[in-house]
């Protein structure tokens, strides 16, 4: 019976210092975001950009928890709107309007690589994302980089003039988010 009680505040005490733990947690938002997409071309490379994703999270400690980035298709532009509306064809911007990517947890600061899950298209695939999280005060400025096929994602790369234009298949994504709670 006294090894019972024992249990019992044990376990009150758990979850009490669980609980307070939770309640620490700040919920995070984007601020800004900048997102680049490179890639090559037979005839020249290309860029495009957003200023328009989305970023949310919960900062407990030394970890950002729960993290959701999402980004309109549409937001991502060139300086050639002949080339935004192939890539948003390629895309499908219509059927699926969003890029999206999730991971369990990030760190609050420091450098690591990221194990999420990027869903283009309808297609998720899981990815590492290399990135550094620094904290200022209440902000988190997360940068990162990483190479990826569209092919990967059943994409097949954008072409022009009857396909005697080709894109390549790898893309590098540049991001720079700053979130605050």
């Amino acid at each position: 019976m006294r090894t019972m009680k024992n249990l019992l505040k044990m376990t009150l005490a758990i979850g009490t210092l669980c609980l307070a733990q939770l309640s620490n947690a700040q919920k995070l938002s984007s601020q800004s975001s900048n997102i680049k997409i490179d890639g090559t071309s037979t005839l020249h490379d290309w860029s495009m950009a957003s200023a328009q994703a989305t970023f949310s999270g919960n900062a407990s400690g030394s970890t950002i928890s729960d993290v959701k980035f999402v980004m309109k298709t549409t937001s991502l532009k060139s300086k050639e709107s002949a080339m935004d509306k192939n890539a948003y064809k390629s895309l499908e911007s219509g059927k699926y309007p969003d890029i999206t990517f999730t991971t369990a947890s990030l760190p609050a600061s420091g450098t690591a690589t990221v194990s999420g899950n990027l869903t283009i298209t309808n297609v998720t695939k899981a990815i590492k994302f290399p990135v550094t999280v620094t904290k200022s005060g209440n902000t988190y400025i997360i940068k990162g980089s990483t190479k990826l096929k569209m092919s990967t994602f059943g994409i097949k790369p954008p072409s022009f003039m009857m396909g005697t234009i080709k894109t390549g298949d790898e893309i590098n994504i540049n991001i720079n988010i700053s979130a605050t709670n």
